[in-house]
């Protein structure tokens, strides 16, 4: 049941999902510490220290059987969290309690867990990256031929695409997917360190014999699935890793914020709207309202996502020596909420990429207004191989189209460019020069691009996830 009488985080109450909170949840990390416990012990029992098969299924036993008000009491006493939950571990495992954690320092289960909570969560990511890929890859194969105003400077500029546009925010959702593969695949364990990273309470337990000490490193990194541990440490795994987790959830923030504001600007210029729900109240005062707020939340998470990578630079930079304690409880709060924030962003985008609204006679009505001016260099050159003076033309084109522009701005009136060429006896070899306004002429190769694009680059990313993605994207058909 929710409090409402004290703080709740609205990561947890709003926006992230229930799926990724359960992975930051405080039951999934102290099952991971039991279950490195558990490895930890098997380990050793296998390189030959004095641990019995009793023990080892007394510990496997009681994975999950976490007494939280046990183990709040007991740090209340002794102010060590790790050890409270190893006291509570014992009481549920008398006969394991006295090899719990032998040889090992707290960093042993708190970098390791994180290691492993971090993994998981960067997959569910990394899958939800792919479904947004997805939908919006459908979306531009949709409207790849369809012309719409450019803008360069927020100015209208040559014609582009609807789905060539929607091309630059895939691009950017594909360098994010490379970016977290990259960073996931390469992630290491700390592996067994001992308290400053030399092992020496290892080599003390296996009697100065490195060769196990290295099978016990290797066997646990192998136990939860990674490829190798880090190779040295201090006490922690160096914090440049959280750095660089953060760093490429950030660049997803980037590329959803690029996305949003789009979003935000076409649905102004009533070009392409987000999904509106039948009963949704846009404003409390307009009730005509159709704002764009699914946007808007991403953008306003994005940002909050995107502030969080030189907090962790700061951390890895301040951790002197062999380690301090003020990573803690600040790698508590933004780790989670870093993962937390990508997460609630990734839904929105789904959200809002499966119900994007196209209106192509606002964008076609948009592209008429402009395109007149756009089409001079084409008449320009249409005019000039039907025998006229290139520079004279030039001018005469460069004079009706300060005229008209003045007529639109000024005087709010249709631009009647086109109109005052056809008029002018020196564009008269032409013809009807409307005949020169077909918006689909001046787009360029963008239909093919989009094609190519999500062919050969984006197609196969959705294949390899295609049966993992379901329950995000729902059917894929790209």
């Amino acid at each position: 049941m929710e409090n409402f009488d004290i703080y709740n985080n609205p990561l947890v109450t709003r926006y992230a999902t229930k799926e990724m909170s359960a992975i930051f949840s405080e039951k999934n990390r102290i099952t991971y510490f039991r279950k490195l416990w558990l490895a930890l012990a098997k380990g050793q029992q296998k390189l030959g220290l004095d641990i019995t098969d009793d023990q080892i299924a007394e510990l496997a036993a009681h994975l999950d059987t976490i007494d939280f008000d046990v183990v709040k009491e007991r740090e209340r006493v002794v102010r060590h969290d790790v050890m409270a939950h190893i006291y509570a571990y014992g009481l549920q495992c008398p006969k394991a309690a006295p090899i719990i954690h032998l040889g090992a320092t707290s960093c042993y289960v708190t970098d390791n867990a994180d290691i492993i909570i971090y993994k998981e969560a960067l997959e569910l990511i990394i899958k939800k990256v792919v479904a947004v890929m997805a939908r919006l890859s459908g979306f531009a194969l949709k409207y790849k031929s369809l012309p719409a105003l450019g803008f360069t400077h927020y100015q209208p500029a040559q014609l582009v695409t609807v789905g060539k546009r929607a091309t630059l925010w895939i691009q950017d959702f594909l360098l994010d997917y490379q970016n977290l593969c990259f960073v996931a695949k390469n992630l290491v364990m700390r592996g067994v360190k001992g308290t400053t990273g030399t092992q020496a309470s290892f080599l003390s337990l296996f009697d100065g014999d490195i060769s196990k000490i290295k099978a016990l490193d290797k066997y646990i990194t192998e136990y939860f699935g990674f490829r190798k541990s880090i190779p040295v440490s201090g006490q922690t795994y160096t914090r440049k890793i959280d750095y660089n987790i953060v760093s490429a959830l950030s660049a997803l923030a980037q590329s959803a914020y690029k996305f949003s504001m789009d979003i935000r600007l076409l649905q102004s210029m009533k070009e392409i709207e987000e999904p509106f729900e039948k009963s949704q109240i846009g404003s409390s005062a307009m009730a005509y309202k159709r704002n764009p707020m699914r946007s808007e939340r991403i953008s306003s998470l994005s940002r909050y996502l995107m502030s969080l990578p030189i907090n962790c630079a700061m951390t890895a930079a301040t951790q002197g020596f062999e380690r301090t304690l003020d990573d803690s409880a600040n790698r508590r709060i933004v780790m989670g909420q870093a993962f937390l924030a990508a997460d609630a962003i990734l839904e929105l985008l789904l959200n809002v990429t499966d119900g994007l609204v196209v209106y192509e006679k606002v964008i076609r009505k948009h592209v008429m207004e402009e395109l007149p001016f756009m089409a001079t260099e084409t008449i320009l050159m249409e005019a000039v191989k039907a025998g006229g003076d290139r520079q004279e033309l030039h001018e005469k084109i460069r004079s009706h189209s300060m005229e008209a522009v003045k007529r639109v701005r000024l005087e709010g009136k249709p631009n009647d460019l086109i109109a005052r060429l056809s008029a002018d006896p020196a564009f008269a070899s032409l013809g009807d020069l409307r005949k020169l306004l077909d918006p689909k002429k001046f787009v360029g190769c963008a239909p093919r691009q989009v094609t190519e694009f999500i062919v050969k680059e984006v197609k196969p990313v959705i294949n390899k996830y295609k049966d993992e993605i379901g329950r995000f994207a729902g059917k894929i058909e790209v």
